[in-house]
């Protein structure tokens, strides 16, 4: 976690526990797949955030591409007031953020990216496909969305993310999606979804959908099957 601009966002949050938190996030989200996830975002362009929390990786893209325009959406009122302190700290103006439920914003602009990261399975399962379908409504053609993840499988790393995740949640609803099963459903919406696995010496089953909205003129094709 060398990165300039990962300690400089972890010093821009006031309290401390909020600080050891983000060190924690950006321990298990480091820089590497950070770098991973942020080849597939256009250098320039609007780029949603969704379920942005402390605007952890928004203000991250957002420092290491200037051309870009972050905007963080988040239920959480006191995390979004405390990355927009951070964005100023930072002097970051090319990001903002705004006050949500994700399944209930509705967006009125395009957007060039969209990413979700570790969102998809604290969402009440029946409501993943009309949410998935609202987002893909707000990109832009040949615009791309992000999905990061972590998968039913293989089951121990299952059950050690379960009980991180019920530390963090508590009662909050939890639903890990199979591969195959997230994937048909992206699919179904016409993109072309190319996924693969995230290898990490801590035991989280991490997955990385990128999605690709299929043009009328294009076939959907075989999804590539990571391993």
């Amino acid at each position: 976690m060398s990165s300039e601009a990962i300690d400089k966002i972890i010093k821009s949050y006031r309290p401390g526990i909020i600080r050891l938190y983000s060190r924690i996030r950006f321990s298990i989200l480091r820089q590497s797949f950070l770098e991973e996830i942020g080849q597939y975002l256009p250098e320039r362009g609007k780029i949603l955030d969704m379920g942005c929390g402390f605007g952890l990786f928004s203000l991250y893209f957002a420092s290491v591409g200037s051309q870009r325009e972050l905007v963080g959406v988040d239920l959480d009122r006191e995390r979004v007031d405390c990355a927009r302190a951070s964005a100023g700290k930072l002097g970051l103006s090319n990001v903002r953020y705004e006050c949500g439920d994700a399944l209930q914003w509705q967006g009125r602009e395009a957007f060039d990216a969209i990413y979700l990261l570790d969102l998809v399975h604290h969402l009440p399962s029946d409501d993943v496909p009309d949410f998935l379908q609202k987002l893909s409504s707000l990109l832009r053609p040949g615009g791309v969305m992000i999905v990061k993840d972590v998968s039913d499988r293989p089951v121990y790393k299952r059950w050690f993310t379960w009980i991180l995740d019920r530390i963090m949640v508590s009662r909050d609803p939890i639903h890990y999606w199979p591969v195959t099963e997230l994937t048909g459903l992206i699919e179904g919406l016409g993109f072309q979804v190319n996924w693969h696995r995230m290898n990490d010496f801590l035991p989280f089953p991490h997955v990385l959908y990128v999605c690709r909205r299929i043009g009328p003129d294009e076939s959907s094709g075989d999804s590539q099957r990571g391993s």
